[in-house]
């Protein structure tokens, strides 16, 4: 035996108090900001981050089960936990990849953005140093 797995790696985020827990699995995809008029005022910030996993490796865990959810588009639901309000997850109805916010994962190794979505609505005072594309090396 080599010590090597062919099991895809496991990543687990949560929100600030627990409630609401998740593991995905798989390779994340597409790491990126949104400065969109819903990711800011959900975020109550200049951007929210975003990364991509296959919809159907995402397991909610923690004791509240699944989020609660709240739709921004007739297509696009958002998940938050409705204790103590931590946006967690976005995933559009016809998608089989569900974005997680970045900052709700435990480990944000190797998730740096490489796109700024909306980035002309970006406050101006905002710098955004993005990295390369892992897709065009």
């Amino acid at each position: 035996m080599t010590g090597q797995t062919d099991a895809p790696e496991l990543r687990t985020g949560r929100c600030q108090c627990g409630d609401i827990a998740y593991e995905v699995t798989g390779t994340p995809d597409d790491p990126h900001l949104c400065s969109c008029e819903h990711c800011t005022h959900l975020a109550g910030g200049p951007a929210m981050s975003w990364v991509g996993f296959r919809r159907k490796s995402l397991t909610w865990t923690g004791p509240g089960g699944e989020p609660a959810w709240y739709a921004t588009w007739p297509t696009l639901r958002r998940g938050f936990c409705p204790r103590c309000a931590t946006h967690l997850v976005s995933v559009a109805d016809d998608s089989e990849v569900v974005m997680v916010t970045t900052f709700s994962l435990i480990d944000q190794r190797g998730l740096e953005p490489v796109g700024h979505s909306f980035r002309h609505l970006a406050v101006p005072w905002m710098s955004v140093a993005r990295a390369p594309d892992p897709a065009h090396h």
